[in-house]
């Protein structure tokens, strides 16, 4: 029998991943998930041996139904109801809202169907552009920290600005102030001694999903791509910039990074810090008791009304992405998106494709190269579809572009972490700022006008010429696209 094994290990071996790949595909199918990523996970159990059945294993199963996070220890506690109540929309605001946001109700109502994505009113918002005026800002804010503070990241690393940031912390937690810190365990990258520095200056950090070998994973996990900084529970960071050098741009970077971030101040901070808790609930595994000090009282010295839709494996629903569709289909003038990785689902193309044929102006700023090879591809296999629908192309030129941004008819805007993708879509965990305000929606619209200068439009005429081996690499790396 042995000697039988040793000859034969290798057809066994076959023979193994084939009845597990079989009964993977079995699954796959009787879920009656979207045709095309059923196809692209059969595609590659039958024709990547042992691979395939990897692949299937990190991004086949359905986490949204087994639920990674269990919220309810956290969204169940009774500050954090009392919170949400306080906020809950009366039948006269809503009524009020109608009209105040030309006919964005849809969107308002969609993710308020989210009771943990209430509407806030009391805001005041600063559009951030570029890592320069976020982090100055930011480490300004840090300074004056009283109570505590809560950071949340994908990308973080001792670099120059990361230490800079993480020895403010250390600063902080030695004075007494509550500092709490999770990152992503493939995202970022600490080492020892900043890690044993934080720990004896007393703060609390807990990496997101560990993993052994987090070099060589890259995005085949499930991870926490948001960015969040709750100070004080009175003031509040999210959008694009994670704590890294090449957001900077340092004089002597090797390539100028455009991006977005805001910085907020009122009752939305409140969802953020809800947000940031039920984080740490899952990387901490502690019982913390959410008291009345992480919320105080709001002072409003601004009305910006403004959503927080957190998305991922932890929610119900793709509040992001039914989010973006709803203002897609609802836009009557014009649709501006920037993102630096456009490869999206069938919804996503058609409603983009409805409004322009509809007479929307719609234009998409995506990077000229990407830093993935098959992401870029990828999303070169959708502008021929985006171009005969009268969709306006921009390649970004004079670095690369990071901005996850969208404005709609001035009155609507999102910036946040989620980019126009699968992965942000379906599979990473994800946060967003949505805003309903006409004076951010056109900072938004200048900054976005203003990107414009630094683009080249890619034209249908000279597009559909190019060479067939292009052509190719595109379908080939579509094929990966509800992966990647």
């Amino acid at each position: 029998m042995v000697e039988y094994l040793k000859d034969n290990y290798w057809n066994i071996l076959i023979i193994l991943n084939y009845i597990i790949a079989i009964s993977a595909a079995i699954t796959v199918i009787l879920k009656n998930i979207n045709p095309t990523k059923t196809l692209s996970y059969i595609l590659v159990l039958v024709f990547f041996p042992f691979f395939g059945v990897l692949v299937y294993y990190l991004f086949g199963q359905e986490y949204r139904k087994n639920k990674i996070f269990n919220r309810k220890k956290v969204l169940n506690q009774t500050t954090i109801k009392s919170i949400n109540s306080a906020l809950e929309l009366s039948g006269d605001k809503i009524k009020k809202l109608d009209g105040d946001l030309n006919h964005k109700m849809k969107l308002v109502e969609l993710l308020y169907s989210n009771k943990y994505s209430p509407l806030t009113f009391c805001n005041t918002i600063n559009i951030l552009k570029n890592g320069k005026e976020k982090f100055e800002s930011l480490i300004n804010d840090l300074e004056k920290a009283e109570h505590h503070i809560h950071l949340e990241y994908y990308i973080l690393r001792d670099d120059r600005i990361g230490s800079k940031v993480l020895n403010i912390l250390c600063e902080k937690a030695k004075k007494g102030v509550i500092v709490r810190l999770t990152y992503d365990d493939v995202g970022s990258k600490l080492s020892s001694k900043m890690k044993h520095q934080l720990d004896s200056s007393g703060v609390e950090f807990y990496p997101f999903m560990p993993v052994l070998f987090s070099k060589f994973t890259g995005k085949m996990n499930y991870r926490n791509h948001r960015k969040i900084v709750i100070i004080d529970g009175k003031i509040a960071y999210v959008g694009g910039i994670n704590i890294a050098d090449e957001y900077v741009n340092y004089e002597d970077g090797d390539l100028f990074w455009r991006d977005t971030h805001l910085r907020v101040v009122g009752e939305t901070v409140n969802s953020l810090q809800i947000s940031f808790f039920t984080t740490w609930d899952f990387v901490s595994e502690e019982k913390i008791n959410i008291d009345k000090s992480y919320f105080p009282e709001v002072v409003c010295n601004d009305n910006v009304a403004v959503q927080i839709a957190s998305s991922g494996p932890d929610t119900d629903w793709p509040y992001i992405m039914e989010a973006m569709f709803t203002a897609i289909n609802t836009a009557e003038d014009y649709i501006y998106i920037t993102t630096p990785y456009f490869v999206p689902n069938d919804q996503i193309i058609t409603a983009l494709q409805v409004a322009a044929k509809s007479g929307v102006d719609v234009k998409l700023i995506i990077p000229r190269e990407s830093d993935s090879w098959m992401v870029k591809y990828a999303t070169n296999s959708y502008l021929e579809q985006l171009l005969e629908a009268n969709i306006e192309v921009y390649y970004y030129t004079k670095g690369f572009i990071h901005a996850k941004t969208m404005v709609v008819d001035d009155i609507f805007s999102t910036v946040g972490t989620s980019n126009m993708d699968y992965r942000s879509f379906n599979i990473n965990f994800e946060v967003n700022a949505f805003i309903y305000d006409a004076e951010n929606s056109k900072i938004l619209k200048g900054h976005f006008l203003e990107d414009l200068g630094y683009t080249e439009k890619v034209e249908l005429n000279k597009w559909i010429n190019r060479p067939k081996y292009e052509k190719f690499k595109e379908s080939y790396s579509r094929l990966w696209a509800p992966l990647i």
